[in-house]
């Protein structure tokens, strides 16, 4: 038997993690979830992030790596400041972007949610490119995923409060929700 096409956005870079698996059994896939990530902490660009999702964080090439390198995450996608977009973890399969998580009364949204991170933090506004590269991919994985509507677009630090902050006060959800309102009109 020949098996399914891993589904991918169009455009991003693929690059696989092993940080995933195979989702339940009949679970629909309705939530998207927008987080934010710097490595290190507070510093855009490098191969930290790509290394950090690939396991190949060299925790001697910076004093928060040793922290973090024994943890196994990924997330579907990362936007990049200039909106370059990369993909981790095909939207067919579990990413491992929620942690401990509760989304209206249902645990482990990984199971049936997107996770998106932005290459960000919580003391920065975004850039314009990683809002206009999120609505596309939002656009396209509403179209993919029906299931997933306005409402069903969250935060990480909403469906992990007390443990989580992103995507923070910087992100501008009016902003993204208007140009989402946009893309559909035109």
């Amino acid at each position: 038997m020949q098996q399914a096409s891993p589904v991918l956005l169009p455009g991003a870079v693929f690059h696989p993690t092993e940080n995933r698996d195979e989702r339940p059994a009949d679970t629909p896939i309705d939530l998207l979830v927008i987080h934010s990530i710097s490595l290190p902490p507070g510093e855009f660009g490098g191969p930290w992030i790509d290394n950090f999702f690939l396991n190949r964080l060299d925790a001697d090439a910076h004093p928060f790596f040793a922290t973090i390198q024994d943890l196994r995450v990924s997330s579907h996608l990362l936007i990049r400041r200039d909106g370059e977009i990369v993909q981790y973890v095909p939207f067919d399969q579990r990413a491992w972007h929620a942690g401990q998580s509760n989304f209206c009364g249902r645990w482990r949204c990984n199971d049936f949610s997107i996770g998106i991170e932005l290459e960000g933090s919580d003391v920065k506004p975004f850039s314009a490119s990683q809002y206009s590269a999120l609505t596309q991919a939002t656009q396209w994985l509403m179209q993919r995923y029906p299931a997933i509507r306005e409402t069903r677009i969250t935060s990480h630090s909403a469906i992990s409060p007390g443990r989580k902050t992103d995507p923070g006060p910087h992100f501008d959800w009016r902003r993204y929700r208007t140009l989402l309102q946009a893309a559909r009109k035109s």
